[in-house]
C-alpha cells in the first residue's frame, strides 16, 4: 500500500483503505467466480460501476498487488485482470460477509445452496475454494 494512503497503523484501517469499498469487493468478487476478466466483463455486471471510478478501483488494487493484468488472448487492445495469491486470500472474508448478509437480508437462491455448503463445513469449504483459485495461477 502506498504511504501517501495510510490513516493509520489499524490492521482494519489498512486492509478497509485497499478494499473496503463496495467497488473493489465487487471486482474481487467477479474474479473470484469468473477467474479473469475483461474491463467490459466488469462494466456489464449488475451494480453498473462508472468507468472513472473501474479504472480508479483497478488501479488501486493492481498497486496493491491484489490483482494483476494479463495479455488476452484474442485482442492485443483488451486486457485481463486475474486474483493474485494476495487477493485470493480475501476469500474468507467474502464468505463471511456473505454469511452475515443472509442471516438479515433476502438472497438470491443460488447463494443460498453455496452458503449452505459453506455451514457445513466451512473450513474446508474456504480451504478447497482457495485451492481451487491457486490453481488456476
Amino acid at each position: 500500500m502506498k504511504a501517501s494512503k495510510k490513516r493509520s497503523n489499524c490492521p482494519i484501517n489498512t486492509s478497509l483503505e485497499i478494499w473496503g469499498d463496495k467497488w473493489s469487493l465487487l471486482i474481487i468478487r467477479d474474479l473470484m467466480f469468473k477467474k479473469q476478466c475483461t474491463y467490459g466483463d466488469f462494466l456489464k455486471s449488475e451494480e453498473k460501476i462508472a468507468t472513472n471510478i473501474l479504472a480508479s478501483r483497478l488501479l488501486v488494487l493492481e498497486e496493491n498487488n491484489l490483482i494483476t493484468k494479463l495479455e488476452h488472448p484474442d485482442s492485443k487492445a483488451k486486457v485481463l485482470y486475474q486474483l493474485t495469491e494476495k487477493g485470493i486470500e480475501l476469500f474468507p472474508v467474502l464468505i463471511e460477509i456473505s454469511l452475515w448478509a443472509e442471516k438479515y437480508y433476502e438472497i438470491p437462491e443460488e447463494r443460498k445452496i453455496v452458503l449452505e455448503k459453506a455451514k457445513q463445513n466451512k473450513t474446508a469449504f474456504i480451504e478447497k475454494g482457495i485451492r481451487k483459485m491457486k490453481e488456476g495461477l
